[in-house]
């Protein structure tokens, strides 16, 4: 299949597939006599596998290392489920740091919010700020 069907298939831009082919990520495609790249039926799944596992989280780097053609002669299974679950324990730290984030957030707006009656708002920054280091200062 020509790189225009490929890409109208794919939902990708042409460009994003030519980058995907020289980045090695999906093997190089057959030139025509007429210099019109072919590719092979197969590419579009691969292609779909690329964009799942990038919306997913891993970077195009972690990809390389997950694809069926990175272990040759291989299924490359192991590495595979060991490359999903590390990613998933990534997700689950950005998730936890997140949520710490967000009650850190929540906090600060709860004491703007809810400052002393008659507090100018430098001397409740100052006491927001106290706050947080009391807080830090435990969690360390």
């Amino acid at each position: 299949m020509k790189i225009g069907e490929l890409a109208s298939l794919s939902g990708l831009a042409a460009s994003r597939i030519r980058f995907y082919e020289a980045s090695g990520l999906i093997a190089p495609a057959r030139r025509l006599a007429n210099g019109y790249r072919e590719y092979p039926a197969e590419t579009l799944d691969l292609l779909e596998i690329i964009r799942c596992a990038q919306q997913t989280g891993f970077s195009l780097e972690e990809i390389r290392h997950l694809l069926p053609q990175a272990t040759p002669g291989n299924t490359g299974h192991d590495e595979l489920l060991a490359g999903l679950k590390r990613k998933v324990a990534e997700i689950e730290a950005l998730q936890h740091q997140l949520q710490q984030n967000r009650l850190q957030l929540l906090a600060v707006i709860d004491g703007i919010e809810n400052k002393p009656e008659g507090m100018a708002c430098d001397a409740n920054a100052e006491r927001m700020l106290a706050q947080m280091r009391e807080r830090k200062g435990r969690v360390s």
